[in-house]
C-alpha cells in the first residue's frame, strides 16, 4: 500500500515527490519521459519579470523557499545543479536605465535589482547604454537534476518507467487501485499531457511552446546571463543557450524553422560577432490563463490530486506549491487561493471529468 502516486517526473513531480518522501509518505512514481517541457528548459531562476519590471507572485516568498529546496536536493544527490550566475538586463535606452533605477528603489524589488550602472566591457557585445544586474539569481540545470533523481527513485524501487492508463485506475472510498497497486491517494504531475487526462481535463491547462538554441560564439569570453529579447546563457567552450519562444499554435514537439529565425534575429541584435547554431530543441510548457499554478483535489473524487501549470517559471514554483498541496491533504492548512484548482470549478461538468 502506498500513500500516493505521482504521474510525470517532471519539475512538479519530482518536487512533489521529494516533499512527500521527506514527510515520511511511500510514494511510488509513473513516467514514460514522453513529453517533458522540463528536459529541455534553460532552467533560470529569477523572481523578477524583467519587462515590465516588476516582481512575479510571491517573488521573494518563492525565492526564499525553493532555492534552500534545491540545495537540500543537491546534498542528497551528490551532485550540483544550482549554478549561481547574474542576469544582466541589457538597456536600449537612458530611458530604460532610468526606469531601472526607479524600479531598484521600490520596496520588493530592492533586494533584487542592483541600483549600480554596468557599463559593457565586452568588445563582442553590443550594449552600449550598459546592463542592469538582477541578484540572487542563477540556473538550475534541470535535465541533469531530473535525470539523477529518477536514478535513485530507480534504486529505491519507487519509479515504474511507464505510461499511465488512466482508464485502468479504480477508485474506492478510502484508496484507489491501479492493477495491483494500492494507494491513499494520486497526484497527477503530468505538464502539458494532461489535457488528455480524463479527470483533469476540465481544467484550462493551456500550452506555450518554447524552443532554445544552443549556439557556438568563438571568442565571446562572456559568463554571465544576458537578457535583451532572448536570454544568452553560457554553457562553458564557446557555447550558450539562446531561448526562449512563446508559441501558442503548434503544439507539435518538433523544433521549427520560424522559432530559429526569431531567435537568431534577436540574438543578433546583441551581438558584434558571428555565431554558429548547433543544435535546437523544443517543448511545451504547461500554462493557465492567470499565470498561476494548478494545485488541489478534484472536485467529485477526492483521491485524485493534481499538480500543474507551473508555465515558465517552474523552478521557483514547483517546491513551493508542492509543499502547499502536501500540507493541504496531510493537515487540512487551505491551499493559497491563487494557486487552488477550485478557482475554476465553474469549468467542471462543462467538458469530460
Amino acid at each position: 500500500m502506498f500513500d500516493y502516486l505521482i504521474i510525470g517526473s517532471g519539475l512538479a513531480g519530482m518536487a512533489m515527490a521529494e516533499t512527500l518522501q521527506s514527510r515520511g509518505h511511500r510514494i511510488c512514481v509513473f513516467d514514460d519521459s514522453s513529453r517533458q517541457a522540463s528536459l529541455v528548459a534553460a532552467g533560470l531562476y529569477n523572481p523578477v519579470v524583467l519587462k515590465r519590471l516588476n516582481l512575479t507572485w510571491e517573488g521573494g516568498r518563492l525565492m526564499d523557499f525553493s532555492i534552500p529546496f534545491y540545495q537540500r536536493l543537491q546534498e542528497k544527490l551528490g551532485g550540483s545543479f544550482d549554478e549561481k550566475l547574474p542576469i544582466l538586463r541589457r538597456f536600449a535606452s537612458a530611458e530604460e536605465q532610468n526606469a531601472w533605477f526607479e524600479a531598484a528603489d521600490r520596496p520588493g524589488l530592492s533586494r533584487f535589482l542592483s541600483p549600480r550602472l554596468l557599463r559593457n566591457d565586452n568588445p563582442g557585445l553590443d550594449a552600449p547604454f550598459g546592463f542592469g544586474e538582477v541578484l540572487e539569481t542563477g540556473r538550475l540545470h534541470t535535465a541533469k537534476l531530473l535525470t539523477a533523481y529518477r536514478s535513485l527513485l530507480h534504486r529505491q524501487g519507487a519509479l515504474r518507467a511507464e505510461s499511465f492508463d488512466h482508464g485502468s485506475l479504480r477508485l474506492y472510498g478510502e484508496e484507489v487501485a491501479y492493477g495491483d497497486i494500492k494507494s491513499r491517494y494520486v497526484v497527477f504531475c503530468e505538464g502539458f499531457g494532461m489535457r488528455a487526462n480524463p479527470f483533469f481535463r476540465y481544467l484550462p491547462l493551456q500550452g506555450s511552446k518554447g524552443e532554445l538554441l544552443t549556439v557556438r560564439i568563438p571568442g565571446l569570453g562572456e559568463g554571465r546571463i544576458i537578457k535583451s529579447g532572448v536570454f544568452l546563457i553560457p554553457e562553458g567552450n564557446d557555447r550558450y543557450r539562446v531561448g526562449a519562444t512563446y508559441g501558442r499554435n503548434d503544439f507539435s514537439p518538433e523544433p521549427t524553422p520560424a522559432a530559429r529565425e526569431e531567435l537568431t534575429r534577436k540574438l543578433g541584435h546583441i551581438l558584434k560577432v558571428d555565431f554558429e547554431v548547433e543544435n535546437q530543441s523544443a517543448g511545451i510548457r504547461p500554462t493557465v490563463p492567470d499565470r498561476r499554478p494548478l494545485a488541489g483535489r478534484h472536485p467529485e473524487h477526492p483521491r485524485l490530486l493534481a499538480l500543474n501549470g507551473m508555465g515558465s517559471r517552474g523552478v521557483l514554483l514547483a517546491p513551493y506549491a508542492a509543499a502547499c498541496l502536501a500540507d493541504f491533504v496531510e493537515s487540512g492548512t487551505p491551499l493559497p487561493p491563487e494557486i487552488d484548482l477550485a478557482r475554476y470549478g465553474k469549468f467542471y461538468g462543462k467538458s469530460p471529468g
